[in-house]
């Protein structure tokens, strides 16, 4: 048996913590679902709980709290059709509201407070379905389960005597899951960037296309960047709210654009652990042209309303065997009703907002 990483140091450990907070919001939360129920076990309900234990700020999302809404569309090039019977790639426009986040529960956090930014999507097809899907800019997800994640909140806890988490409990986690290290790996230089036009993002978890012979063709996708020529741009320093402005700006010069990358399994590739990420070898199929207009504000913006579940797929696309995404559609839906049922009980809030994303 390999032997386990020697802990980091106390400083190491807290930077990860933070780091590992915010990707939180990367699943925003575990929980289980359908027949995985049971007394005793994980909930959504109990993660969503142990999430927002360092407050809550009703209305808000329970992670990715701070964001900005986005609308475009998506031009699909025909490529992915092989692969999926999916509208979305076929030589057509798509229109698309997305949202731009970084994670944690607090809408008012500094930009810069961590280096991950998200991408929320969803498609709305000609036929009615929709595809909707969650980005990250990071490559792997710290762990594979929903228990381990879970794990990970609770050793992740400021100690109330302190404000900060504590190292030892930091360090008895990560040892006993040395699957974090490939995120670790990551979260050492890992740097809050100037932008979130320069990320790139990471759908993490496999899906399965489907063609129209019924054959099923493991994949992850990615969001490319058209123009990265400033990623590593450092973050301004005294602003804590320059992302969305820097987003307000770039598209009053004109559009921006992301490529959809579809990265196709072989034989063997994990697609139940999104800590693992597969070999650059991997054929790579450019799905089409992320094209975004214009911004709009997420309290009152076309997203508002959008619970962002990985489980919503049109037809030629399906779940894979991967835990974390019927986990991460239970918790979706637990937030979603706590902030929507506070936001119906707001001063100056009449009615409470529309429930769109249990839609096909």
């Amino acid at each position: 048996m390999p032997s386990l990483p020697a802990s980091p140091p106390p400083h190491r450990l807290w930077r990860w913590a933070a780091i590992v907070a915010a990707v939180a919001g990367t699943a925003a939360a575990f929980g289980y679902v359908g027949g995985w129920l049971a007394p005793g076990r994980l909930t959504a309900q109990r993660l969503v709980d142990q999430l927002q234990s360092g407050g809550v700020h009703p209305g808000f999302r329970r992670n990715h709290a701070k964001g900005v809404c986005v609308t475009g569309y998506f031009e699909g090039n025909g490529q992915a059709s092989a692969y999926s019977t999916a509208s979305v790639f076929a030589s057509e426009r798509t229109p698309v509201v997305g949202r731009f986040a970084i994670p944690g529960g607090n809408p008012y956090a500094p930009d810069a407070s961590v280096p991950i930014r998200s991408m929320a999507l969803r498609f709305t097809l000609p036929n009615g379905q929709q595809w909707r899907t969650g980005m990250n800019s990071m490559p792997v997800f710290p762990v594979a389960t929903p228990q381990a994640f879970y794990e990970q909140l609770k050793a992740q806890q400021p100690d109330p005597a302190t404000g900060k988490p504590d190292p030892a409990r930091l360090a008895a986690f990560f040892a006993a899951h040395p699957e974090t290290a490939a995120f670790r790996a990551w979260a050492k230089s890992a740097k809050p960037s100037a932008s979130y036009a320069s990320e790139s993002y990471w759908g993490l978890d496999a899906f399965e296309f489907v063609d129209g012979a019924g054959v099923r063709h493991a994949v992850r996708w990615r969001m490319a960047p058209q123009d990265a020529a400033d990623a590593d741009a450092t973050a301004p320093a005294g602003d804590p709210d320059y992302l969305e402005a820097d987003l307000r700006r770039r598209l009053t010069q004109g559009p921006l654009r992301w490529r959809l990358l579809v990265t196709l399994a072989a034989p063997g590739d994990p697609t139940d652990d999104a800590t693992k990420t597969w070999p650059a070898d991997r054929r790579e199929v450019d799905a089409g042209t992320l094209v975004l207009q214009g911004t709009e504000p997420q309290d009152s913006g076309p997203c508002r309303d959008i619970n962002y579940d990985p489980l919503v797929l049109p037809a030629g696309i399906e779940a894979s065997d991967d835990p974390l995404l019927p986990a991460r559609s239970a918790a979706y839906a637990d937030s979603y009703l706590r902030r929507t049922s506070e936001e119906a009980h707001l001063p100056g809030t009449a009615t409470a907002p529309s429930h769109p994303e249990h839609q096909p």
